[in-house]
């Protein structure tokens, strides 16, 4: 089947999967109200183009974190990437790979990190605060020793948020779907009615970080530290004083605080205090390229892409993946050109306005 955009790959996942593992996906916490206003505020931010311009060698390569990227985007961290097709990690990575993007390993993968880094391209590492300090810096450098280049620590997780979807479930991951990188125990698998197993899991396993947890990461790796889950300018001009190298504006896909803002809403406001401190990175909401230039316009480097990602994953494998980014690259190509913009820093340039309707 031809897929033109990313909602019909949407469509063909949600058909592939079990109802409790597309909640899985899908959901996010309480009402859901953060994770439609992802992809609300994106459609109320509307760009203006420029005309007459020379549009001869556009490209969508950009630099980011140090090394060269096809598009100015890189796989977002998700969890547990074999509950949506058998190959999981490996099809996303190799796919990643082959579209010239970089691609984050979960903590919480269903493989082991050294396994999905061994497949080359440019693998980031994405680190959860755990209650055990010294098993969580010794996946620090398992990430460095297997050649990751980034460590993306994420901030906004002292406990899972409450994903209501999955409660109603009683969700709990298959047998053959494990915590890879460290022993889980028997508690993702056991199924308690009306419980999240995954939340329960986090629960024992999972601290609030701190910034002097920011510290010890620093000074346990010589690789670039991006901090994931920043919302408010004091914080990310704060993440600049305590030497992050980038920072990802991101309400975790909707998926943690239900009301919190979401974070294209923010992202100029922290591009600007940043002022050029460090790498400003978007997560959440992105659907198609359109909505990356929106970002780039308003100082975004990159953006993070994840459930579509695992869309292309559940519908067709490393080829489904392989689908979203060539969609998106063309969309991208197709919304730059019409804006006026030969690359994604002329595309920064722009200026957008926003509406607000009813």
């Amino acid at each position: 089947m031809t897929h033109i955009c990313l909602a019909d790959l949407e469509r063909a996942a949600r058909d592939a999967l079990p109802g409790e593992i597309w909640d899985f996906l899908a959901g996010g916490s309480g009402t859901e109200a953060s994770l439609a206003a992802n992809r609300g505020a994106f459609e109320r931010i509307f760009v203006v183009p420029r005309v007459l311009r020379d549009l001869t060698g556009s490209t969508t390569e950009v630099k980011v974190l140090g090394g060269r990227a096809a598009l100015p985007m890189a796989v977002a961290p998700v969890a547990y990437q074999r509950l949506f097709h058998p190959e999981g990690e490996l099809a996303v990575a190799r796919a990643a790979r082959d579209a010239g993007v970089p691609y984050t390993i979960c903590s919480l993968s269903s493989i082991p990190l050294e396994e999905i880094a061994a497949v080359g391209g440019r693998p980031w590492f994405q680190l959860y605060w755990l209650r055990d300090e010294k098993r969580c810096l010794d996946l620090v450098r398992r990430a460095e020793d297997a050649g990751c280049e980034a460590i993306v620590f994420t901030v906004d997780v002292p406990w899972m948020g409450r994903r209501l979807r999955d409660m109603r479930n009683s969700f709990a991951l298959p047998d053959h779907v494990t915590a890879a990188n460290f022993d889980a125990g028997a508690t993702v698998h056991r199924r308690v009615h009306g419980a999240s197993a995954v939340a329960d899991h986090t629960a024992r396993e999972f601290a609030a970080a701190t910034w002097k947890s920011v510290d010890s990461v620093r000074a346990h790796t010589d690789l670039p530290v991006v901090l994931k889950g920043i919302l408010a300018v004091e914080d990310a001009r704060r993440a600049v004083g305590a030497g992050a190298d980038g920072i990802v504006v991101s309400n975790h896909g909707g998926r943690q605080l239900d009301g919190a803002v979401p974070g294209i809403e923010v992202l100029g406001e922290i591009a600007a205090a940043v002022d050029g401190g460090c790498e400003v990175l978007l997560d959440g909401g992105v659907r198609e390229g359109g909505d990356v230039l929106k970002a780039a316009a308003l100082g975004a480097s990159a953006v993070l892409v994840g459930r579509p990602v695992m869309w292309g994953l559940a519908a067709a494998g490393r080829q489904g993946v392989r689908q979203v980014f060539d969609l998106l690259a063309a969309e991208l190509r197709n919304a730059m050109g019409l804006a006026g913009c030969t690359s994604v820093r002329a595309a920064r340039l722009l200026s957008t306005r926003t509406y607000r309707y009813g």
